[in-house]
């Protein structure tokens, strides 16, 4: 099965296990690269992770149609309506040379790029202005002011790329042993993270693509956000299964909380830029000391090692970074950057790194040791890359009431239906009733100990 075999070698997984997944559902979203493959196989792992855990040999049957979906919105809102995904100025703009993309949606980054290209939070005056830059030139000036912004390169101009010649260098999952402690714990059959504390330091968007499937498994998930971030075009479909609350890290008290919070956790996910954690004092040594046994997985979005670690950046970002949007344009013939049809590096990525939590908590009860996973999302487009969708493809059919689960959630918006769960695992199925989405910071930072 395409990608699933090197997804599951990266994780180290019992090679005799993947005789275990069935694969049903008929038709690829469109695109010039396999995305529902990479779906199909992402969501595959994650789930074959779930069963390892839970033991007893369990079948796992992936629904590659619900898994293409699944990589896209699955809220379904039920006389309500979701906000828009982009802020006004968010997207594709043409320059002297080429394109390049702005990503604007979060309120310093869109000040940093006006303030760089010296106009009005308007869409035509910011293509204006635009138009007088060099791509490369203008990245450049964008990232240095703390803004996200990913000039449109080709595959062959990123993978000579000091930064894509680092990423592809790189493995798929950078693994290590973490410290000890011991895992005696019984394990559900049915709801194998029962019991189980999950820290979740993520934001946009596979981090949270992560927890939530890790919460469909019966984990205690508890999101913690910066004061004043929000994503409300999101939350509807990020928060399911979640508890969230609000910490600032800078200060003290927040940062004495976080400590607390970690010492309880069997599982941390995080998406901070490289050594941003460290900035803090929490290296991964220091996490390991404060929570011995630790299951700790994080990404970025550029890579671990080369020159671009620590730049800023998003699915859509690294999608014209990596060549897959210049790609989609040059083969479909089609006169601006062509992206895939969802973001599938993010989703990718956040089921690579629930399968690695997974994976990390098997071998604690084995070893008596934590784990460290780490991956990024361009050594996700990379594994992307590795193969071409045939032109010949059936496409996905048009979504149908067939595809949506059979509960209504009560969400903190109003009422709403969900997609179906794109994978069954045997004894255990994904499940979240009981823990609608709701608004980031509706908690307090701690764990509830009463489930």
């Amino acid at each position: 099965m395409i990608y699933l075999d090197t997804i599951w070698n990266a994780l180290g997984g019992n090679p005799q296990a993947l005789n275990r997944i069935a694969m049903t559902g008929e038709g690829a979203l469109s695109s010039v690269f396999p995305v529902t493959d990479l779906a199909a196989a992402t969501i595959g792992a994650a789930g074959l992770a779930a069963a390892e855990l839970a033991g007893a040999n369990q079948t796992v049957r992936v629904d590659r149609r619900l898994a293409s979906l699944w990589f896209g919105m699955t809220v379904r809102p039920q006389g309500w309506q979701l906000p828009p995904a982009w802020d006004a100025v968010a997207g594709d703009y043409k320059t002297q040379d080429g394109w390049i993309r702005l990503h604007t949606n979060a309120p310093h980054h869109r000040t940093a790029a006006l303030a760089v290209l010296g106009t009005a939070n308007d869409r035509d005056q910011v293509a204006k202005a635009v138009a007088n830059w060099n791509k490369v030139d203008l990245e450049s000036a964008i990232v240095a002011t703390n803004g996200c912004a990913a000039a449109m390169r080709s595959l062959d101009d990123w993978r000579a790329h000091p930064q894509g010649r680092a990423v592809a260098a790189e493995p798929l999952l950078h693994l290590a042993t973490g410290s000890s402690a011991p895992d005696d714990r019984p394990i559900s059959r049915t709801r194998p993270l029962q019991g189980i504390k999950v820290l979740d330091l993520t934001r946009v968007l596979a981090g949270p693509v992560a927890t939530r499937f890790l919460a469909g498994l019966g984990a205690e998930v508890l999101r913690i956000d910066p004061p004043d971030w929000n994503e409300e075009s999101l939350e509807p479909e990020v928060t399911l299964g979640k508890r969230t609350a609000r910490l600032d890290l800078r200060t003290p008290s927040g940062r004495a909380t976080l400590d607390h919070l970690l010492s309880g956790a069997d599982i941390l996910v995080h998406g901070y830029r490289a050594n941003a954690l460290s900035r803090l004092g929490l290296d991964a040594a220091a996490r390991q000391a404060i929570r011995p046994g630790l299951i700790d997985v994080s990404l970025d979005a550029y890579g671990w090692t080369g020159p671009w670690p620590e730049r800023r950046g998003f699915d859509s970002l690294v999608q014209m970074s990596s060549g897959i949007a210049n790609e989609g344009m040059r083969v479909l013939g089609k006169d601006k950057p062509h992206p895939l049809p969802v973001q599938a590096l993010d989703h990718a990525a956040g089921y690579i790194l629930a399968a690695a939590a997974l994976i990390g908590l098997k071998r604690r009860r084995e070893s008596a040791r934590g784990s460290i996973a780490r991956t990024s999302l361009a050594r996700v487009a990379a594994l992307l890359t590795e193969h071409r969708q045939p032109p010949e493809t059936a496409a996905l059919a048009p979504e149908t009431e067939a595809d949506l689960g059979p509960e209504t959630e009560a969400t903190a918006w109003g009422a709403a239906l969900r997609i179906a769960a794109p994978v069954s695992i045997e004894d255990a199925p994904l499940s979240w009733r009981g823990r609608p989405p709701g608004p980031l910071g509706a908690s307090s930072p701690m764990w509830d100990d009463r489930r």
